[in-house]
């Protein structure tokens, strides 16, 4: 027999029987390279909102009244610089020519509007931009139809857009996870009652459930608040799938060694639940979460894009797609579509991390 040094083939096995589950979960993530990928993206994508003010040229609310539906700014290279040229309004239309002359260098780290680091710490200093904002503009992805810069616009919506799915899914999982153990751990009437609640729930369609709970809300809602109104009412929406499973998952753990010693030791009902259940449910939870966020950003998309989620002039995906639902606009400057593609970039990258993190748990694989 081949000793087993000389058979590399025979040392792997053994090797994988010294790793722990969750070195064993990291090494499987890393063989998911769709999964790496959506992992880097959506990082950077997080990484660019927490930063947003700095990386942004300007801030999401100021409106260049003389560049309506500029086209995005081209950039060059003179005497080893970047530099952007000036652009001139052609006749009454919106359109602009790019003059071959005239030009100013980009700059790195500029100062500019205001805002504030982590919305804690006032700044002016801007990533990039000229010495001459108002004569040399830097657009890469054009202007809107009130002259607002789309990039900002875009960076600064992203702090709304991206947070409402990662706060939402920690608001409905959290919820549906104690009410789903609490449903599988005591059976019986209890179980019965908050099943059929779930089931009720879920029943009702999404978009329209959505819709009724916010039309039951005042209409005029600073954006905090209503930032704060459309996170609860899509976890409101979302609990009962997770408790549906959680529950089924919770009847069978309850019945494990560990979980029957804890009780013989005197602990509480709660404690044993939250202590002991409801941590073996994880690996579904975090493959379930990750796939959940899209929803999450798909609903404020949708409410703000039927004007009653955020509103002008604050920035978020949703109400930045409102000018993208005009024709003519759509035809004349699909520059407008930027956020749309944006959203598309983000829930593909979810789901990759998704399906990656699905296929890691996954011990058969």
């Amino acid at each position: 027999m081949e000793p087993a040094a000389q058979n590399p083939d025979a040392i792997k096995p053994v090797a994988a029987e010294h790793l722990s589950p969750s070195q064993l979960f990291w090494r499987r993530l890393r063989t998911q390279r769709t999964a790496v990928v959506g992992a880097i993206i959506l990082t950077v994508l997080y990484i660019l909102a927490l930063l947003a003010g700095f990386v942004a040229p300007y801030n999401f609310e100021r409106q260049d009244r003389q560049r309506f539906f500029h086209s995005p700014t081209g950039i060059g290279f003179r005497g080893g610089k970047i530099v952007v040229p000036r652009y001139k309004q052609v006749g009454t239309s919106f359109k602009y020519e790019r003059s071959t002359t005239d030009y100013a260098p980009i700059r790195l780290f500029v100062r500019g509007d205001k805002y504030k680091w982590l919305g804690l710490v006032p700044s002016n200093l801007h990533l990039f931009g000229t010495d001459d904002p108002v004569s040399y503009p830097v657009y890469l992805l054009g202007t809107d139809q009130y002259g607002r810069d789309i990039l900002s616009r875009l960076l600064y919506g992203s702090q709304i857009s991206l947070s409402i799915g990662l706060i939402g899914i920690t608001l409905s999982f959290s919820f549906g996870m104690l009410i789903g153990g609490i449903a599988g751990y005591f059976g019986g009437l209890s179980d019965n009652v908050i099943m059929r609640l779930c089931e009720l729930l879920m029943s009702i369609p999404g978009l329209y459930l959505i819709m009724a709970l916010r039309m039951a809300f005042p209409p005029k809602l600073s954006s905090v608040q209503m930032y704060l109104l459309i996170v609860i009412i899509l976890s409101f929406v979302r609990w009962a799938a997770s408790a549906r499973v959680i529950r089924g998952m919770a009847l069978s753990i309850r019945e494990r060694q560990f979980v029957l010693a804890a009780r013989s030791l005197g602990q509480s009902n709660l404690r044993v639940i939250v202590k002991h259940l409801l941590p073996n449910t994880f690996s579904y939870v975090i493959v379930a979460a990750t796939l959940s966020i899209p929803y999450y950003i798909l609903g404020e998309v949708v409410l703000s894009f039927l004007n009653v989620g955020i509103q002008e002039p604050d920035a978020s995906w949703g109400i930045m797609l409102n000018a993208a639902g005009n024709p003519d606009y759509l035809r004349s400057y699909p520059w407008l579509l930027a956020p749309g593609v944006a959203i598309f970039i983000t829930v593909l990258a979810f789901n990759f991390l998704g399906d990656g993190l699905r296929d890691a748990v996954d011990a058969k694989a």
